[in-house]
């Protein structure tokens, strides 16, 4: 297996031998301390990344062409959210059985019914037109 962050790797090859040196009692301030380095890493490159798209979101917008959450953008985040909630009604709905009979079943269903109904409402003019007046992002 190759290794993708050679700096980690020597990082962990370092924490396992100091293991070795140290201890079992050792263990747990070995282990926090990798997994500190590697949360670290991982902050920062998310951080990257969303550098990154905002700064193609903004070039997109400064060269005049549509947002990227435009509702062709997100076409595939609407279909997504619509194949995430049917897989998951699967074990709500035996759940809700389970748990309280017919009537479980059917406040299960009215709840998966009414989470994809909001998702949907989001790509609504008006719903979009109320979440901009109520937004604290803007100045």
């Amino acid at each position: 297996m190759e290794a993708r962050d050679p700096e980690l790797k020597k990082e962990l090859d370092a924490t396992l031998h100091a293991r070795r040196e140290l201890g079992e009692e050792y263990e747990s301030a070995l282990v926090e301390s990798f997994l500190e380095k590697v949360e670290q890493r991982l902050d920062g490159t998310v951080d990257r990344r969303v550098r990154r798209q905002l700064a193609e979101q903004q070039m997109v917008v400064a060269r005049g062409a549509r947002p990227p959450n435009s509702s062709e953008s997100n076409f595939g985040e609407r279909f997504g959210f619509g194949i995430v909630s049917m897989i998951l009604a699967i074990p709500l709905s035996a759940i809700g059985v389970v748990n309280a009979n017919l009537e479980g079943l059917v406040v299960t269903w009215l709840g998966i019914v009414g989470v994809n109904a909001v998702h949907a409402a989001r790509g609504w003019p008006w719903f979009r037109r109320q979440q901009r007046e109520k937004s604290d992002w803007e100045d």
